[in-house]
C-alpha cells in the first residue's frame, strides 16, 4: 500500500472515530443509563429536596385534590378557605420524610411501567402505559386528615392513574428504544476501533494522534453544546401550566452525568494533544543542537593568522 493510499484511509477512519465519539457517548447514556431502575431512581432522589420540583408537586396534588371535593362545596368557600388549606397541607407534605419515600416509589413505579412497555413484543398495544399513585395519594389523604380538613376523608385514592405514554406512539418508541439499545454498545466500540485501525494505518502516527485527540475533544464540546441546545428546546416547548424550572431541574439532574462525560472528552483530548506536542518538541530541539555540535566551524579562530600571499 502506498504512503499516501494509507494516509488517506487512516484519514478517514479518524474522521469517523471522531464523529462516532458524541453520538456513541449519547446513546451510551440513553441505553444504559436512563433505561437503568436504580440508576434513574438514584439521580431523581435529591430532586425531592429542590424547591421548585416541591412547588410543581404542591401545585399539581393540591390542583388535583381541589377538583376532587369542589363538586361538594360552595365555588366562594373553596376558593377562599379549602383551596389556600389543600395547597398549605401538601407544601407541608412535601417536607418530610414521607413525601421523600413517596417521591421515590412513584418514579420506580413510573420508570418500571416505561420500560415494561418499551421491551413488550407481544404485537399491539392498545392502551396507554399508566402508572397508579393511588399510595402517594393516600398519604397526602391522611395528612390533610390530621389537619382537620373538611371532606378529606372523602378524597378518593383507589385508582389514582397518570398516562405516561399513549398507546398511539408506543411501537414508535419500541422501535427506536431497541436502536438505543445495539447503538449504545456498538457505537462507542466502532469508535475505538476506527481510531486504532486510523493510527496503525497513519504514515505519521504522532500528527495521527495530535488529529484523534483534537477530534475527541471538540467531539466532547458538540455534545456539551448539544445538551445545552436540548435544555432550551424543551424549555421552550413547555405548556403555560408547566413549572419551567422544575423541568429544568430535572432536565440537570438526568443529564448530569453526559455533561460530566463531554467535559472529560475535552479534557482527555486536549491533554493527549499537548502532550504529544510537547514529546514531539523535545526531540526535535535535541536533534538541533547535536547538528550544531558536529557541524564543522565556518570561519577560522581569531588567533589563527591567515596564510602568507606568494608573489611570483
Amino acid at each position: 500500500m502506498s504512503r499516501r493510499l494509507r494516509s488517506g484511509l487512516s484519514a478517514v477512519l479518524i474522521a469517523l472515530s471522531c464523529l462516532l465519539v458524541p453520538l456513541g457517548a449519547l446513546s451510551a447514556w440513553a441505553a444504559y443509563g436512563l433505561a437503568d431502575t436504580g440508576r434513574y431512581v438514584t439521580t431523581m432522589a435529591p430532586l425531592a429536596d429542590d424547591p421548585d420540583v416541591r412547588e410543581a408537586v404542591a401545585d399539581a396534588v393540591g390542583n388535583g385534590i381541589v377538583r376532587e371535593i369542589g363538586h361538594e362545596l360552595d365555588a366562594g368557600v373553596l376558593r377562599g378557605t379549602v383551596a389556600p388549606f389543600v395547597h398549605d397541607a401538601v407544601r407541608s407534605f412535601t417536607r418530610t420524610e414521607a413525601f421523600r419515600t413517596a417521591w421515590n416509589e412513584g418514579n420506580r413505579a413510573a420508570h418500571d411501567a416505561v420500560l415494561r412497555a418499551l421491551r413488550d413484543d407481544r404485537g399491539k398495544h392498545e392502551s396507554p402505559v399508566t402508572v397508579d399513585l393511588a399510595p402517594v395519594t393516600a398519604q397526602v389523604k391522611a395528612r390533610l386528615t390530621e389537619e382537620h380538613m373538611p371532606l378529606a376523608g372523602r378524597i378518593p385514592v383507589e385508582h389514582t392513574e397518570v398516562d405516561l405514554l399513549p398507546a398511539q406512539q408506543l411501537d414508535r418508541l419500541q422501535k427506536g428504544f431497541h436502536v438505543l439499545e445495539v447503538a449504545g454498545f456498538w457505537l462507542p466500540v466502532a469508535a475505538v476501533v476506527f481510531a486504532v485501525a486510523g493510527l496503525a494505518l497513519a504514515a505519521r502516527r504522532r500528527r495521527a494522534l495530535t488529529a484523534t485527540a483534537l477530534g475527541t475533544a471538540l467531539g466532547g464540546a458538540l455534545l456539551a453544546l448539544a445538551v445545552a441546545v436540548g435544555r432550551s428546546v424543551t424549555l421552550a416547548d413547555l405548556p403555560a401550566e408547566v413549572s419551567q424550572p422544575a423541568v429544568g431541574a430535572v432536565y440537570d439532574a438526568l443529564t448530569a452525568t453526559l455533561r460530566t462525560t463531554s467535559w472529560l472528552l475535552v479534557a482527555l483530548g486536549l491533554t493527549v494533544a499537548a502532550l504529544t506536542w510537547l514529546t514531539r518538541r523535545r526531540p526535535l530541539r535535541l536533534v538541533r543542537r547535536r547538528r550544531r555540535a558536529s557541524d564543522p566551524p565556518t570561519t577560522p579562530p581569531r588567533n589563527q593568522q591567515p596564510p602568507p600571499r606568494v608573489q611570483v
